[in-house]
C-alpha cells in the first residue's frame, strides 16, 4: 500500500497545462509505461514505445514539468537520466472560477478521459462472460444529500487508495485495473 499523498488541485493554468500535455498519446504511453514498469529512462521507453530517445527525452521532461513523474538522479550517469512516476491525487474542485480559455482546457481534459473510459466500458460488456471474473460492472441508484455525496466520495476514494501500489512493485498476478466512479444527480 502506498501513503496517500496529499490531494493536488487543478487550477484554472494547471488545467490548461495538463490538457495540452495530455493531448499527445506518447505522453500518456509514457505515464502507462512508467506506471506499469516503475522506473525507466528513455532509451528503453522509446523502445517499447517504437519511438526515438530524442522523442521520449523531450516527452518525459514535459511530464516532469507537471511533477507527474520525478527523475531519479541517484540513478543517472550524466548522459541517462533514470525517471519515475509518482503517485498522485489530482482533482479538480466543482466550482472553480475559470476563464473561457481555461474551461475549455477542462472540457477538453474531460473528453479525453470520458472517452478512454467509453472504451473500458464497452470493452468490460464486451468481455464480461470470458474474463474469468476480471470485470466486474455494477451500477446503483442512490438518494443522498450534498453532505451525504461528499461523505461517499471521500470513502470511496479511501477505499482505492487502501490498494494502490508502486509503480513497477505491483504483487504477483496483479493486472493494471480502470476503476471509475461517476457521481451525478438523475434527471427528473
Amino acid at each position: 500500500m502506498v501513503q496517500r499523498p496529499e490531494k493536488r488541485v487543478l487550477t484554472g493554468a494547471d488545467l490548461k497545462a495538463f490538457s495540452k500535455a495530455l493531448a499527445n498519446p506518447v505522453r500518456r504511453d509514457i505515464l502507462s509505461y512508467l506506471g506499469k514498469h516503475g522506473e525507466a529512462n528513455s532509451t528503453s521507453v522509446a523502445k517499447a514505445l517504437g519511438e526515438s530517445t530524442g522523442t521520449t527525452s523531450y516527452h518525459l521532461r514535459k511530464l516532469a514539468d507537471l511533477d507527474l513523474i520525478v527523475e531519479l538522479e541517484h540513478r543517472g550517469d550524466g548522459r541517462e537520466r533514470w525517471w519515475k512516476s509518482q503517485a498522485k491525487d489530482i482533482y479538480t474542485p466543482p466550482g472553480l472560477e475559470l476563464t473561457p480559455d481555461e474551461r475549455e482546457a477542462a472540457l477538453k481534459l474531460g473528453a479525453l478521459k470520458m472517452s478512454h473510459d467509453l472504451g473500458l466500458v464497452t470493452r468490460a460488456y464486451a468481455g464480461y462472460d470470458s474474463a474469468d471474473g476480471w470485470n466486474q460492472i455494477y451500477r446503483s441508484g442512490l438518494h443522498l444529500t450534498k453532505e451525504q455525496i461528499v461523505s461517499f466520495v471521500e470513502e470511496y476514494q479511501n477505499l482505492v487508495w487502501k490498494y494502490v501500489t508502486e509503480p513497477g512493485q505491483h504483487p504477483e498476478g496483479s493486472r493494471a485495473i480502470a476503476v471509475r466512479l461517476v457521481v451525478v444527480p438523475e434527471e427528473d
